[in-house]
């Protein structure tokens, strides 16, 4: 049998280690997963400082190597960070540079910017955190473009993820971009969570749905991505959830941080992702499923949401070819 080789994907580990990111990391790369093949992940932890490491809720680690695993890493992640004032070590630092050089994707989730920030590696880039560390970042790189409101944002070889449960829409990206929808969309069924939430959407929703309103709306969107391809006018959303379309407009977007017409066709295009990397149907029915009309009109809103056309879309990440 020829020897196949594994993206390996290297989590790096601290004292104070901020378990749930962790965590986050490890159940998206570290489980055993036989049902994806031999080509799967090959995840390893490494210590990123010496001494003994202590895990939150008096953990502690026992990584399985140090900082030079991060020359045999694809990608490294650094789940979270001690806080936005802590100094990461020299050591950490000089290795993620290093790694960076070689061309490894590196992965910051959410306070693991800051890390990126002292590392020098965010300069010019497009980056995100909690919402809460937003400022202290933009001031320990202020020569970044600091998006507050992103879930994740990918820049292709520095990646960074809002808050906690955010890590894990980014993790589960990484496994689209990696193997595609189909082994996004079964790991994300193993962990119970939505297979694809846009890094563009808003991290938190700013006024809690009243219980009512909040319970039709989400019938409401549940029933629109079951029936995507239809014809969704505001009107017809307003009249299905049973209250204004100035009452659902401001309900959509305290929920998503979308107006109801643009979030509609982030439903659309994600279909259309999936059909594309999933099936074999021409263009034009993709179109006609994903409810975007014509093969010219989705041809315009696909490219100008992902930067490339259906057709080359299919040919980089389709999964059945």
């Amino acid at each position: 049998m020829p020897n196949i080789r594994k993206p390996v994907v290297v989590i790096l580990t601290y004292d104070h280690l901020r378990t749930f990111e962790f965590g986050c990391a490890f159940e998206v790369f570290g489980l055993p997963r036989p049902e994806m093949g031999p080509d799967w992940y090959r995840c390893l932890t490494a210590a990123g400082e010496p001494g003994r490491l202590r895990g939150a809720g008096g953990l502690y680690l026992e990584p399985a190597g140090d900082l030079h695993l991060l020359a045999e890493a694809d990608t490294v992640i650094i789940p979270g960070w001690r806080g936005p004032q802590d100094v990461a070590p020299a050591p950490m630092l000089q290795a993620l540079r290093q790694a960076h050089a070689r061309g490894t994707r590196i992965v910051a989730i959410c306070g693991g910017a800051f890390v990126l920030a002292q590392a020098g590696l965010l300069s010019g880039r497009r980056v995100t955190t909690h919402w809460l560390h937003i400022a202290a970042l933009a001031a320990q790189a202020p020569d970044a473009r600091i998006e507050p409101d992103m879930l994740y944002i990918d820049e292709g070889d520095i990646l960074t993820s809002a808050g906690s449960a955010a890590g894990l829409d980014l993790c589960i990206h990484l496994v689209r971009k990696d193997f595609g929808a189909k082994a996004a969309n079964s790991v994300a069924r193993r962990l119970v969570v939505a297979a694809h939430r846009d890094g563009g959407q808003a991290q938190f929703i700013e006024r809690p749905l009243p219980p009512p309103a909040g319970q039709r709306l989400s019938v409401l969107l549940d029933t629109i991505q079951a029936r995507i391809g239809e014809n969704w006018t505001v009107e017809r959303m307003a009249a299905a959830a049973h209250i204004s379309t100035r009452s659902l407009h401001r309900h959509i977007v305290g929920a998503t941080g979308l107006a109801p017409g643009a979030w509609l066709l982030q439903q659309r295009i994600a279909y259309a992702r999936t059909l594309l990397e999933e099936t074999s149907l021409p263009v034009e029915d993709v179109a006609n499923r994903s409810g975007l009309g014509s093969a010219t009109n989705f041809r315009q809103h696909f490219r100008t949401v992902t930067g490339l056309t259906p057709t080359t879309y299919r040919h980089r990440f389709a999964s059945w070819q």
